[in-house]
């Protein structure tokens, strides 16, 4: 299973470069992660496909290696909408909150070695849930999950 750094480097440097769209290996981690990203405004659009293009119809013939999830990234007055993705829990250090303290994180506090959540910005969290398992911090509260914090984005 590829590590959420992976996806944080390949949005940020596609970014960077002005790509239109940004393909990054299909898994749950990379779909949950890019869903969340899309329903905060920083894509435009997530696409399932294989290595060549973004077809759906594509996706379902390719073997597990060659299935990809197409993202297209997002401008606004020709700037980047996602200025900066990094990750919060590391493999060395992964950082678990309990819903107090991801209120505090979302409220503008710090919360252990965390810097609270600015304006447009968002915390990815992976929540014990099977049904809820990746979600934005402020859903997981909502929702009354903790979980492990794994990325944040602005």
């Amino acid at each position: 299973m590829p590590l959420p750094y992976d996806l944080c480097a390949r949005l940020q440097n596609a970014f960077r470069a002005r790509h239109a769209r940004v393909s990054v290996p299909h898994t749950t981690q990379n779909l949950g992660i890019l869903s969340i990203l899309l329903r905060a405004g920083f894509l435009t659009n997530i696409t399932r496909g294989t290595i060549e293009t973004p077809s759906p119809e594509m996706f379902v013939e390719a073997g597990e290696a060659q299935r990809r999830i197409w993202a297209d990234l997002k401008y606004r007055n020709d700037r980047p909408v996602l200025e900066n993705m990094h990750l919060v829990s590391k493999p060395s250090k992964r950082v678990f909150m309990d819903t107090s303290e991801i209120r505090r994180l979302c409220t503008g506090r710090s919360a252990k070695t965390v810097k609270p959540l600015g304006m447009g910005e968002i915390a990815v969290v992976r929540t014990k849930s099977r049904e809820h398992e990746w979600l934005e911090a402020r859903e997981a509260l909502q929702l009354h999950l903790s979980g492990e914090v794994i990325c944040r984005a602005s």
